[in-house]
């Protein structure tokens, strides 16, 4: 069976069956792009797992994962204006961290050309909001290119690439969840290995680098010039489709939403005509007036928000149309993905005549699937965390949530987390809550590789003004929501082994005095850590250490040194409290239909951290006591 990294390395043409990602890395070798940074977030982080399959020695370019996605963009800004060929790629949200430097990149000179990959995330499948970032594109005077499948994100990064360095300016690649993942055989092109340019190239000459007030507007007015010339070739660009039926009914779309409606063309008794857009902004003005004036009435179908459906009623507007435009004509329609059934209902309601019979996507599902909520691994050591800490808090106590794993202690039983902003802001909200607060205790969480991301300036800020509340570090020794990449504190970076940054050396280091430090696992302990920290004042820091248990577990099996001793349940004692299943609530244990407790086997790691949950001591292990401890 041959290997991705050979896959991707090899220098003819051929074709493969790869999800988006992977195509996306393919592209990047072959326009010989130099320097490549990121941020791990969803649907992105399969961009850099494929790069991890090419040996570190025979990769084409340079890798790294930045602190955060600013850093990222800054990294790979650099690299640009140093000659280089540069990608950044990050998630939906990620961009609102990058969005300080990000939003400069517009009016630069870009001499070695930069594509910006954003994974946005309509349907929030694993994010915070369906945020549409084709707003900050339209803001900051940058191109963006949308495709619709894999095929298409390979070929749109190196048309991208190849805009960005002619033209010297940032351009992006908007992905979205399901074209980051799906599946497709593509047709690659053949790869010329080079040897990497090592040469600096920056120049004060390329510039103005320094955005001030004598040099914004020059640089703004060429910005504005840039884009007047991606206008005129996005009319010219070959992304944009036109299928044609002779109807007097016509669809404008773009990106995966193009192939929910193919999906449905059958259910149109007549079948519109469609224009599928391949670069977003700038739209393609003549185009798009061409098709208005060949249609009586056009549906305008894009996911989120309605930033065509404003641009093409401009357009007919101004060139004195009477077409007929329709837009999102429901709140619906402004939310979640546009699936093949959504698109179905969207058409359903606003051309009924020229549809099918109704048709019901459901009725060809034969099996009712229950609801299964999102929930810890079993033997992860932040359900014991906030066991633990749930037992030393009163009901009017405040507790502040962060991004990561931990983010699901918001849910029952644990109820651990009553708000969440974004990656970071636990302890600053945390500081205004505690602020004219005498009565209520505020706990605050953050997870390791949040800490290094953006943790440290909320608790710079809580230490040097002094706000009195209890921050609980969830370390467990990696990223594990979004793959277990490496971090700081890890000793470990993408690309070989590196100085650790110990999370307590850092606190220590800006400020904070008040440090106390245990095992996840160890919950007596915590709840009394909680409870002495409530008594003291000022701000308290409490380090809850455990390594994640799937990635532990996954190191030892492969290294063979995996000692599953599982637990049972001793049903002579067991008196059915349920505090394993209500309270503490590992999935391994479950109710038969007598209503008796029992162990999944297949679940149970043997981590043994149930064990002091329960009143009456009924949790034991099948072999002798230590064996599986972690």
């Amino acid at each position: 069976m041959r290997k991705l990294g050979d896959i991707l390395l090899n220098q003819k043409p051929f074709s493969e069956i790869v999800i988006g990602n992977t195509a996306i890395v393919r592209a990047m070798i072959e326009s010989k792009t130099e320097v490549v940074t990121s941020y791990p977030g969803s649907p992105t982080p399969e961009i850099a797992s494929a790069i991890n399959t090419i040996p570190k020695e025979k990769r084409p370019f340079y890798f790294e994962f930045s602190v955060n996605e600013k850093v990222a963009t800054e990294v790979a800004f650099g690299a640009s204006i140093n000659g280089h060929l540069s990608a950044v790629f990050f998630k939906s949200v990620g961009l609102n961290v990058a969005a300080d430097s990000f939003v400069q990149l517009g009016l630069l000179e870009l001499i070695g050309g930069m594509v910006i990959i954003i994974g946005d995330d309509p349907g929030a499948n694993s994010s915070q909001n369906e945020q549409d970032n084709r707003h900050y594109a339209k803001m900051t005077y940058i191109p963006v290119f949308e495709p619709s499948d894999p095929q298409e994100a390979y070929e749109m990064y190196k048309e991208a690439a190849k805009i960005s360095v002619k033209n010297k300016m940032p351009v992006i690649l908007r992905l979205t969840t399901h074209v980051c993942h799906a599946k497709q055989k593509v047709n690659f092109k053949e790869y010329n290995e080079l040897p990497l340019n090592e040469k600096s190239l920056f120049d004060v000459k390329n510039g103005p680098y320094i955005p001030i007030t004598n040099s914004v507007f020059p640089m703004k007015k060429r910005a504005l010039e840039k884009m007047k010339k991606m206008t005129e070739y996005s009319d010219k660009c070959n992304f944009n489709k036109t299928i044609k039926n002779n109807s007097e009914y016509g669809i404008i779309t773009s990106g995966l939403t193009y192939l929910s409606l193919l999906d449905n063309l059958n259910n149109f008794k007549e079948k519109p005509d469609i224009l599928k857009i391949g670069i977003i902004n700038p739209i393609p003005q003549n185009i798009i007036k061409d098709f208005l004036k060949t249609h009586k009435e056009v549906k305008i179908l894009e996911e989120l928000d309605n930033i065509f459906e404003l641009e093409i009623k401009s357009i007919a507007y101004d060139n004195k149309l009477n077409t007929k435009i329709t837009g999102k004509t429901s709140v619906e329609e402004w939310m979640g993905e546009y699936t093949p059934e959504k698109v179905y209902e969207i058409f359903e309601k606003t051309w009924p005549s020229i549809m099918k019979d109704k048709i019901k996507y459901n009725d060809y599902i034969d099996i009712k699937v229950p609801e299964r909520p999102a929930q810890m691994c079993p033997g992860c050591g932040h359900r014991s965390a906030f066991y633990a800490v749930k037992t030393a808090l009163s009901d009017k106590d405040i507790t502040v949530a962060d991004i990561g794993c931990h983010t699901l202690g918001f849910l029952d039983p644990y109820n651990m987390g009553q708000v969440l902003l974004s990656m970071g802001h636990s302890t600053s909200t945390g500081a205004g809550l505690s602020v004219f607060n005498k009565d209520r205790n505020v706990v605050a969480f953050l997870g390791d590789s949040t800490f290094f991301h953006a943790g440290i300036p909320g608790i710079i800020n809580a230490v040097y003004n002094k706000h009195k509340l209890t921050l609980v570090i969830m370390e467990n020794g990696t990223t594990a929501m979004t793959g277990h990449q490496e971090h700081p504190g890890t000793g470990h970076n993408f690309n070989e082994v590196t100085d650790v940054i110990p999370v307590k050396d850092v606190l220590k280091g800006i400020g904070v005095k008040n440090i106390r430090e245990t095992d996840a696992y160890s919950q007596e302990k915590l709840m009394s850590m909680i409870k002495e920290s409530f008594e003291e004042e000022g701000f308290k820091v409490i380090i809850a250490k455990h390594p994640c248990m799937l990635k532990f577990t996954k190191k030892q099996r492969n290294e063979g040194t995996f000692k599953n001793s599982k637990v049972y349940i001793d049903k002579n004692i067991c008196n059915k409290t349920y505090n394993c299943i209500e309270k503490f609530a590992c999935p391994t244990f479950q109710k038969d239909s007598q209503g008796n407790v029992f162990v999944q086997k297949e679940l149970c790691i043997g981590d043994g951290s149930c064990i002091q949950t329960c009143p009456v001591s009924a949790v034991k292990r099948e072999v002798k006591e230590g064996e599986g401890n972690v």
